[in-house]
């Protein structure tokens, strides 16, 4: 479940790295690799996602298997 999302932020994370390559022929004071912005970026992404795939797999692992195969 979490391949998608860290697919989805490497190639994030190499657009803006191209990006930042432009911007920083644009604005004044922005360096082409800013650890703060990329990690600023990055963290909340990745703790949402991890809590995305947690929550609905830690309740589903507190459901006894034989409840829910005769629920269905």
């Amino acid at each position: 479940m979490l391949r998608p999302v860290a697919a989805g932020m490497v190639v994030g994370f190499v657009v803006s790295w191209v990006a930042t390559r432009w911007i920083e022929s644009l604005l004044y004071g922005v360096r082409r690799l800013d650890v703060v912005s990329f990690g600023g970026a990055f963290l909340p992404l990745a703790a949402v996602a991890l809590a995305a795939a947690f929550v609905p797999a830690w309740r589903a692992a507190r459901i006894d298997p034989m409840t829910a195969l005769r629920a269905e």
